[in-house]
């Protein structure tokens, strides 16, 4: 690496350089692999943060358009509580074993109350649509899309929590269900979104070929 470039580095505020042997620290001190499990784990629900943010942004761009049906004028809202709610469970993941005893509930550690709030939000959102008796293709619609990509992310951060937690190493009972139950939340709105668009579900198994 050359000085110029070494000196702008120094001169950074993001980069600190500390991560260039391949290690990221965790809360409350420590260090791991870049690759380590944890790091997976929390960097998947980091994945999830950002998808949910493109379909944030495509609520906006429907609401600038005029074009946002009524039906979906709260989504936006719910899903920077859900972004927020995924923070809570990255701080869990991303907390040194040693230090689990400093979490605090609802803030760095997920807790019941999140996984009711959920729940709630989901048996909402169930009664308002109609559900499809099949497997779904996304793409109905861009915010329906996004949707169903965030929910794939949400899934595999499950999956690499189930993992941790197999191995002692996430914190509180409450965080791998809460990422079920995102997953799931996730899902119906994908549908509500369709729904509230008028764009038709595209079932994954088609039409038998006519004989």
């Amino acid at each position: 690496m050359s000085r110029a470039t070494r000196e702008s580095i120094a001169d950074s505020v993001v980069a600190t350089g500390r991560g260039d042997d391949g290690t990221t620290g965790l809360l409350f001190g420590g260090r791991v692999q870049k690759d380590d499990p944890r790091t997976e784990a929390y960097g998947t629900t980091d994945e999830a943060v950002a998808a949910m943010g493109i379909a944030r942004a495509e609520i906006g761009e429907l609401r600038h358009a005029g074009s946002l049906p009524p039906e979906l004028e709260a989504l936006a809202d719910l899903l920077l509580r859900l972004q927020r709610g995924l923070f809570v469970v990255g701080a869990e993941l991303a907390a040194n074993p040693d230090a689990w005893e400093r979490l605090q509930a609802g803030t760095t550690r997920v807790d019941e109350p999140m996984l009711t709030e959920l729940e709630t939000e989901l048996a909402a959102y169930e009664a308002r649509i109609q559900m499809p008796r099949e497997f779904v293709v996304p793409g109905a619609s861009r915010l329906s899309a996004a949707l169903e990509l965030t929910r794939t992310i949400l899934r595999r951060a499950e999956r690499r929590a189930v993992s941790l937690q197999r191995d002692g190493l996430v914190a509180g009972v409450w965080l791998v269900p809460y990422l079920n139950r995102q997953a799931d939340l996730v899902w119906v709105l994908a549908r509500a979104a369709e729904q509230a668009e008028e764009r038709s579900t595209t079932l994954a198994r088609s039409m038998p070929r006519p004989r």
